[in-house]
């Protein structure tokens, strides 16, 4: 039975390439994301290490510490170093300052002194030298690159008071992985000198000491411990290793679940392609299985040789696929590195491979193929041995719709992952009704894959009488031949297009739904905002502005945070009497948002009914009474919407300016030439930025087209699968049918019309897969949509009709490219050939 096996494998070598591709794609999503989790895992681990390298002791503050705010003594750095065991110490700082680029314009920057031990430097030197004089300094390569500066320049620091302070950059240097090198804001290095000259004041948040030789990390611990007392946690470094590890093994977890998501999706379109291979090998093959029963073969042998048929294309398939992880892995780690910064050093391409990944590629392989293989090889087993003695139709049960017991269980499942979707709808929190939503989507998807032979024929009838042609009615008749095997060809399909169309239209749906927003919210044609947190925008500069050509109103925007004994946390937003209804809108449950008293409130209604206030109500804000005059159900206010004299009275320190400025042009007023008039302006302060709600929309868009790229690039494996079963079906009907098609060619049918006749025949399966996915994906979306809105934030369903339709383009252009080569095979079969098979 082994050689027969063996001479199968040999005979039908070209029929099973195509769905090794297949499922070594599918074994290439899978080793890749194991590769790229074990490279994020490694990358991450080695810049976490980073900040506790040589590290011996840490001193931090305790959680419950009433001095979080301060932070650490500055002076303990000297007690530390005095103590006994102590071979050096540093204290670990920032603060924040703007940072001027080559453009002049100020951004966030985090500056840092350089620690005095070598040994406790947290980052790597790359070019250059770090800082010894107090007018030097070093910054991190992506600050080097984004603020275009280099060794040699000067570097122009502000203090709080816009003062400017110039240092020469001496070095670069690359950054471990750490709260401070992860915050989003430029980094600087300077002498501990030079840092007093920006920031006089000190906030220490760590403290990180090196032991003397012979003396162990605990011992030094708990030297430390009796200098500085109790209210710290001083760890040893091992401890703040494992800590800082355990923090990274989650978010590599993270990203590898998610991609493993994606990677069972193509496995699953991967696994009914090969279940179609053989379903259709097995119905080409029945006089040789019938033959092999009359020669003596049990149903055993039989079934086993199968079987042994996909164990081998499996295995052959997971060594291609363990070889494509690699590149799978790469690709996605290049791709991570670009979206991640300009930097290519922060994340280099590492290849692990370990015995898990190899396993794990073989396993799922290997038993993907088998599993798919299990019906048609028992169905191999039905065939009677007296089936070698006649011709080979298509039997009745490959033809027909489908059975009783399919309609059942579809049934079941429908009614199962219609109970869940109801169950889900009624979530009241947004994160386990997305997920319960989500999953029974996806029960009713499977319902509809069951359901498969039923509509795939009036769906293919639908679009055969638009066709015109000899050519494009047979193959629509072609199509409609066999319910089953178009069901399970353009399932596969399907599936792919389904989540696609699903993740665009809730993207759409959310996209459009903040463009309404911006539009809501602030009416007015420009903003001015602060690029830097710590320097807000004054007073003076906000009455300048309100002197430039065509500016009809400016309205500033101050946030501040505040205690209540109704409410757990709280801050307001205010805003100028006259401004709030009319530059400044929100939508409230008791009709438009009117003008506001310095001692009234419209407080955001889920915070008012969770401390049981409604309108009318008083809520205690700083000590103050502020009285409920509407429910405003949007949270983008925080709190609610106050007054800006009554946000200026809660504030715990004196007014230094505001982080956002509203302006409000003359109506009629030429946009154009009122941007130059206010660029002019605001070129006075290198902090102020000048936004526009196109900008927003446009910075807004981007963002959802780059999350939709890389859906799209992860779901689009499996699409590139579920296009190599339509080639794969073409492929096997072309050999099945090379009688037929010789008889088509004998009664006038030309070449031409034979490959016009396949490629119709593969886009009306493409177009099948790609309609229902479409339709099931849009479907799908108004459930995510239904279940993630709530009354405080109501997302708008739309349905982005411009993506959708490059979807069924692209469809279409793949199922021409997927019929090429059956097409070409085809045509180039001889008539009398053809006509002696059978």
């Amino acid at each position: 039975m082994l050689k027969t096996i063996l001479a199968g494998l040999r005979a039908r070598t070209a029929r099973l390439v195509l769905s090794s591709i297949a499922i070594a794609l599918g074994v290439a999503f899978v080793t890749g994301t194991l590769v790229l989790g074990d490279a994020v895992e490694a990358q991450t681990r080695d810049n976490f290490a980073r900040s506790a390298r040589n590290v011996d002791a840490a001193v931090h503050l305790s959680e419950n510490s009433t001095d979080r705010d301060n932070g650490i003594p500055a002076d303990f750095v000297q007690k530390i170093r005095a103590t006994n065991g102590v071979a050096g110490a540093d204290a670990r700082e920032f603060g924040s300052a703007a940072l001027l680029g080559s453009d002049n314009k100020a951004r966030n920057a985090l500056v840092q002194p350089l620690p005095t031990t070598e040994k406790l430097r947290d980052f790597n030197l790359k070019e250059g030298k770090f800082p010894v004089k107090a007018d030097e300094a070093a910054i991190d390569t992506k600050t080097a690159q984004v603020a275009k500066l280099k060794v040699g320049d000067k570097l122009k620091l502000l203090d709080e008071e816009n003062a400017e302070h110039a240092f020469t950059i001496v070095g670069t240097y690359q950054q471990g992985a750490s709260s401070v090198s992860m915050s989003g804001s430029d980094h600087v290095v300077v002498s501990p000198e030079g840092l007093r000259t920006v920031i006089p004041k000190q906030r220490v948040y760590e403290i990180v000491a090196v032991a003397k030789d012979g003396v162990s990390q605990q011992q030094l611990v708990d030297n430390i411990k009796g200098v500085i007392g109790a209210g710290y946690d001083v760890q040893t470094g091992e401890q703040l290793t494992k800590e800082t590890l355990e923090q990274v093994g989650d978010a590599a977890g993270e990203i590898r679940s998610v991609l493993l998501a994606f990677a069972a999706i193509s496995l699953v379109v991967a696994g009914m392609v090969i279940y179609n291979t053989f379903t259709i090998l097995v119905a080409q093959r029945t006089k040789e299985l019938a033959l092999l029963r009359c020669v003596g073969a049990d149903r055993s042998q039989v079934f086993r040789s199968v079987l042994a048929e996909a164990v081998f294309m499996g295995l052959a398939a997971s060594v291609l696929g363990i070889l494509g992880g690699l590149g799978v892995s790469a690709g996605l780690q290049a791709f991570i590195g670009s979206v991640g910064g300009p930097s290519g050093d922060d994340f280099p391409i590492r290849l692990p491979i370990s015995w898990v990944t190899i396993a794990a590629g073989f396993g799922v392989g290997v038993v993907v193929t088998v599993l798919s293989a299990v019906l048609p090889a028992r169905r191999a087993t039905q065939v009677a041995p007296v089936a070698a003695l006649r011709s080979q139709p298509d039997s009745h049960d490959d033809v027909a719709r489908t059975g009783k017991i399919r309609i059942i269980v579809a049934a079941l499942i429908l009614a199962v992952g219609g109970a869940a979707v109801y169950f889900g709808l009624q979530q009241e929190k947004e994160e386990p009704a997305l997920f319960i939503t989500g999953g029974a989507t996806m029960v009713l998807l499977l319902a509809v894959l069951f359901l498969g032979p039923l509509y795939v024929g009036p769906i293919n009838s639908l679009f055969g009488k638009a066709l015109r042609g000899v050519p494009a009615k047979l193959a629509s008749a072609n199509a409609g031949r066999n319910p089953k095997r178009t069901a399970a060809t353009t399932a596969a399909l399907m599936i792919g297009v389904t989540i696609v169309a699903m993740v665009t239209v809730v993207a759409g749906s959310g996209r459009e739904t903040m463009l309404k927003k911006v539009d809501e919210r602030f009416p007015a044609d420009y903003e001015v905002t602060s690029n830097v947190y710590s320097q807000p925008l004054g007073q003076k500069f906000a009455d300048e502005l309100t002197k430039v050509r065509n500016v009809e109103k400016v309205a500033p925007e101050l946030t501040a945070s505040t205690e209540s004994p109704q409410l757990p946390y709280a801050y307001v937003t205010g805003y100028p009497a006259d401004a709030i209804g009319s530059l400044v809108r929100a939508e409230t449950t008791t009709g438009p948002l009117g003008t506001l008293k310095d001692n009234e409130i419209a407080m955001r209604e889920k915070e008012a009914k969770e401390a049981g206030l409604s309108v009318g109500s008083s809520v205690n804000l700083g000590g103050k009474d502020f009285k409920v005059v509407a429910l405003v159900k949007d949270n983008s206010f925080g709190t609610g919407i106050v007054t800006l004299p009554a946000a200026t009275g809660l504030l715990e320190e004196p007014l230094k300016g505001y982080q956002k400025l509203l302006v409000k042009l003359t109506p009629g007023t030429d946009i154009t030439v009122a941007r130059a008039d206010l660029e002019r302006a605001i070129a006075s302060s290198p902090v102020a930025v000048l936004n526009s709600a196109a900008e927003t929309k446009a910075e807004l868009n981007g963002q959802i087209d780059q999350i939709l790229l890389f859906i799209w690039a992860l779901v689009g494996l499996a699409l590139i699968i579920a296009l190599f079963g339509i080639a794969n079906t073409l492929t096997l009907s072309v050999l099945e049918r090379t009688r037929e098609s010789a008889l088509l060619r004998a009664l006038g049918l030309t070449r031409g019309q034979l490959r016009q006749m396949l490629v119709v025949e593969s886009i009306l399966m493409a177009l099948i897969g790609a309609v229902v996915g479409v339709a099931l994906g849009a479907g799908f979306g108004w459930l995510l949509v239904e279940a993630i809105s709530n009354a405080e934030f109501q997302i708008s369903y739309s349905i982005p009709f411009g993506q959708i339709g490059i979807m069924l383009g692209l469809a279409v252009v793949a199922a021409i490219i997927a019929a090429a080569l059956p097409a070409r095979r085809a045509a180039k079969n001889s008539v009398v050939a053809g006509m002696a098979e059978g």
